[in-house]
């Protein structure tokens, strides 16, 4: 139910989507290696001081009881993760601890209104209202700035670089310098793994 619920969001397979590498390359899938893993996503929320669990291989939430009052529910949730690790810990299973967390910006920017709300209301604002707008803005500078820079990894990482580099190879190519490379690179590579063997052998 949560995979089809996600899998059904058009937001979320855009985004999803977004992300994705280009297909350069045409590959045979008969030669490819099969892929025996398996994955299995078990998520935990908390809604209305009760925590739930999501299994992706049942049909509905888990009622795993209450979260007691004043207590972070993430202390709850810790024993919960620990147990389901610790019963498959014998087994070849690996496990990858996610996090959903709030938008750090979206908080900030909230926090800030609602600072310059209160200054404006008051008329002047006090020492420590200066220090946390100055403070609270500094945060969002740098998540701004982190945005920048994941917009800038995730063009860098889409573009199609194939075309530069086989440019780069025909240029080599007709300058007489791509068969040195080649040559020069095989041979540090024989060099290196050799040295590797000589540590292994040394080892034993």
């Amino acid at each position: 139910m949560k995979g089809l619920t996600l899998s059904n969001s058009d937001t979320i397979r855009n985004v999803h989507n977004a992300f994705a590498r280009q297909t350069l390359f045409e590959f045979d899938e008969k030669m490819q290696p099969k892929n025996d893993e398996v994955y299995h996503f078990v998520g935990y929320i908390p809604i209305e001081n009760r925590l739930y669990e999501l299994d992706g291989l049942r049909q509905g939430p888990i009622d795993l009881g209450s979260i007691p009052s004043g207590k972070d529910w993430l202390k709850t949730v810790q024993p919960v993760i620990q147990q389901r690790i610790q019963k498959y810990s014998d087994g070849e299973i690996h496990f990858n601890l996610m996090a959903i967390v709030s938008d750090r910006k979206m908080i900030t920017e909230r926090r800030i209104k609602e600072l310059q709300l209160d200054i404006e209301e008051n008329g002047m604002a006090t020492s420590e209202q200066s220090d946390e707008l100055a403070r609270l803005k500094l945060i969002l500078e740098e998540e701004e700035s982190k945005r920048t820079r994941w917009k800038v990894e995730n063009i860098r990482r889409k573009h199609n670089y194939i075309p530069l580099i086989i440019n780069m190879l025909k240029i080599l190519a007709t300058e007489g310098q791509l068969m040195p490379l080649y040559k020069n690179a095989v041979e540090k590579s024989k060099a290196r793994l050799a040295k590797e063997q000589a540590k292994e052998k040394h080892k034993i």
